[in-house]
């Protein structure tokens, strides 16, 4: 462990005490058993964790999908731990970026609509303008009318990028960012992620590979339910903040 060097940044996550419990037939699954941690802005965090560690209902809970059964979970200074499904959903919008394994594209809908698509569901301004920048952000302006059967994988996956960008969101979650990438893809994925924490952008990835959780400052590693490990590093790559992502054939 090393001295937390975001200690004077704000917090953008506080979980206390956070326990999620789901009932199975006549029988209770304790998916998470009292976490607590903070992320704080800035940070660039890998959470790891084996099947049923509580990983999966974690990141849930994290981007809003779920609320805990008990404990608090303040997202930006506010407790979203009991707000109602419609507010919830709000807050995905407006505040948390997703990034997922299997893209989740709109397959007859163009890159570019596909970005902006997010910011016509919160009524933000300047929409075609925020997609068009964060498909120039990642290297792919050039494809931004092609349709998801006319992209590669990595191209797919930095449209899914550009899409939580043009949120502008104070989070950005990546699931498996790589599951569904070959390794060289793979590698430019991280490149872009690498930057834009490079950039200040807070980001999470949950992921069970090292080699990914060896380019992030910090690796929470889940176990039952409970964080068992929590630790800092300093020896994270230093990056360009604005690569140039290899095109992907």
């Amino acid at each position: 462990m090393i001295a937390d060097q975001h200690d004077n940044s704000k917090p953008v996550i506080e979980l206390i005490d956070l326990r999620k419990i789901y009932r199975v037939g006549t029988e209770l699954v304790h998916a998470l058993r009292g976490v607590t941690l903070t992320v704080r802005e800035n940070e660039y965090v890998a959470i790891m964790g084996a099947s049923g560690s509580g990983k999966s209902t974690l990141l849930n809970i994290l981007g809003c999908l779920d609320v805990p059964t008990s404990g608090e979970y303040h997202l930006g200074g506010q407790d979203v731990s009991k707000l109602s499904q419609s507010k919830l959903a709000r807050i995905r919008g407006r505040r948390i970026g997703f990034v997922f394994q299997s893209f989740e594209l709109l397959p007859r809908t163009t890159a570019l609509k596909n970005v902006e698509l997010p910011l016509r569901y919160t009524r933000a301004r300047h929409r075609r303008q925020r997609a068009t920048e964060a498909l120039q952000r990642v290297g792919l302006l050039d494809r931004a009318h092609h349709h998801p059967n006319q992209l590669s994988g990595g191209q797919k996956q930095r449209v899914a990028i550009a899409r939580a960008l043009a949120q502008q969101p104070d989070l950005i979650l990546a699931d498996e960012p790589t599951g569904n990438l070959d390794s060289t893809t793979g590698e430019e994925i991280m490149a872009i992620l690498d930057s834009l924490h490079n950039d200040g952008q807070t980001v999470i990835v949950v992921t069970h590979e090292d080699d990914i959780a060896a380019r992030c400052q910090r690796v929470i590693k889940l176990r039952d339910g409970q964080v068992v490990s929590d630790e800092r590093r300093q020896d994270t790559p230093d990056v360009p903040s604005n690569p140039q992502p290899v095109e992907t054939p």
